[in-house]
């Protein structure tokens, strides 16, 4: 039967295993805690490819305990039952080791049915999940269980798994590999630090390779072939979308230019048009605001042309908007000043808005007292005149601070020449 060389190449042994260096270094926590043999409920969480399965199975190797491996895609609580019936029996004198697998797609009436037993101790429960554990797993699960953060493999280390498949598929074919200089490099740079799909791209490579007696030759545009568009991690619904978007905002924001420009490609990479493009717009008025105020009409200009233009073409647009945004001087005053007033108003405080400047274009309303002391600006010096606008309740609120920043100090210079002490 067919067996996916990502599979035959699989570790057996925590020292065979790539990456995950901060969990299985020499003195990382997870390493101390298999060899201990003492193996608490545990949650790995983090990207496909980077070892979680393989690890749950060195673990489930070097314990007592009988081991049961579910996919929560399609396993039901009919399969978590008929684990359960095995419990105290000789087929599971010591409990079991159960491997959950894509745990976020069980519900929460199928999560709670492992805690009874997790509980107890009978079922010790090993999960992973490729989302964020404290969205998608019942908070019983999360308490009684340990989550260690899988990372992506740098690119060194699948480079070593790269050339292992390749040494085992010249093993298993009985024949010698011939590689172009860069092969290796090219497929562990494209993988995005998944270590199986580097893998996989070995095998394919090597069943493509031309033969000439006992030697294959894998060319390197037959692996660039192979690797194009596969670098890319990114999954609109899941959490690296909103990693990379909070990244993309954060660099705008911070005014890193090439890290603004390098999660936008990603964004757009993925054919994320839309968020790329309201991401840029609020960064506009959010971290630029006041301090460029041309910024938001510029950046609305981009992003209609982008719109307009579609992929590839938007990019140009885009990276205009992102250069410009990351470059501009930053004032977050005006939306520090609307989510204060925005406060006031969500925790009751209004007040009735001052008689004075209620809508007087009616008949009668002169005799309820409406708009009768208003005073009109522009019938004043420099367009101003000091007089009550907000209720009485809020009559000292005072929201907006200007940013330091030209803009904003000018135009508070401005106002200090016409309010004088008022301001």
């Amino acid at each position: 039967m067919y067996q996916p060389l990502a599979d035959k190449i699989r570790p057996a042994e925590l020292c065979d295993m790539v990456g995950q260096e901060h969990l299985l270094g020499e003195n990382g926590l997870l390493r101390r805690l298999i060899e201990s043999g003492n193996i608490p409920n545990m949650i790995f969480y983090g990207p496909l490819g980077v070892g979680k399965t393989t690890l749950a199975q060195i673990i489930a190797s070097k314990t007592s305990r009988r081991l049961y491996r579910l996919n929560a895609t399609t396993a039901s609580t009919n399969d978590i039952r008929s684990i359960v019936s095995e419990l105290d029996t000789l087929l599971a004198p010591q409990g079991v080791l159960l491997y959950l697998d894509e745990i976020q797609y069980f519900n929460k009436k199928q999560q709670q049915s492992l805690l009874e037993f997790i509980e107890s101790g009978k079922i010790t429960l090993i999960a992973s999940t490729t989302e964020n554990p404290y969205f998608y797993v019942y908070n019983a699960i999360l308490s009684r269980s340990t989550i260690f953060e899988f990372r992506p493999i740098p690119r060194e280390a699948v480079a070593r798994a790269v050339q292992r498949a390749f040494t085992l598929c010249a093993r298993n074919l009985h024949a010698k590999i011939a590689l172009d200089d860069g092969v290796v490099d090219a497929v562990a740079a494209a993988c995005g630090g998944d270590v199986r799909k580097a893998v996989n791209a070995v095998e394919l490579l090597t069943a493509a390779a031309p033969r000439d007696g006992e030697t294959l030759t894998v060319s390197l545009a037959d692996a660039k072939a192979v690797s194009q568009k596969s670098a890319a991690r990114y999954d609109r619904d899941g959490d690296s979308h909103y990693d990379i978007l909070s990244a993309f905002h954060k660099s705008l924001r911070g005014s890193d230019v090439n890290a603004s420009l390098h999660y936008l490609a990603r964004l757009l990479a993925g054919g994320d048009l839309p968020s790329a493009c309201r991401r840029l717009l609020v960064t506009a008025s959010e971290d630029v605001g006041l301090a460029y105020p041309q910024a938001v009409a510029i950046v609305k200009a981009c992003v209609d042309a982008a719109l307009q233009l579609g992929l590839p073409e938007a990019q140009q647009p885009l990276a205009q908007a992102a250069i410009l945004l990351a470059t501009a001087p930053k004032s977050n005053s005006a939306s520090a000043a609307m989510a204060a007033a925005m406060a006031d108003v969500q925790s009751g405080r209004s007040g009735d808005v001052p008689a004075h400047l209620k809508d007087a274009h009616y008949s009668g309303a002169a005799n309820m007292g409406r708009g009768l002391t208003y005073r009109y600006p522009h019938d004043f010096p420099g367009n101003y005149v000091a007089q009550q606008y907000l209720p009485d309740e809020l009559k000292d609120a005072d929201y907006y601070h200007e940013g330091i920043n030209k803009a904003e100090q000018q135009a508070r210079e401005y106002w200090k020449r016409i309010k004088g002490s008022t301001l």
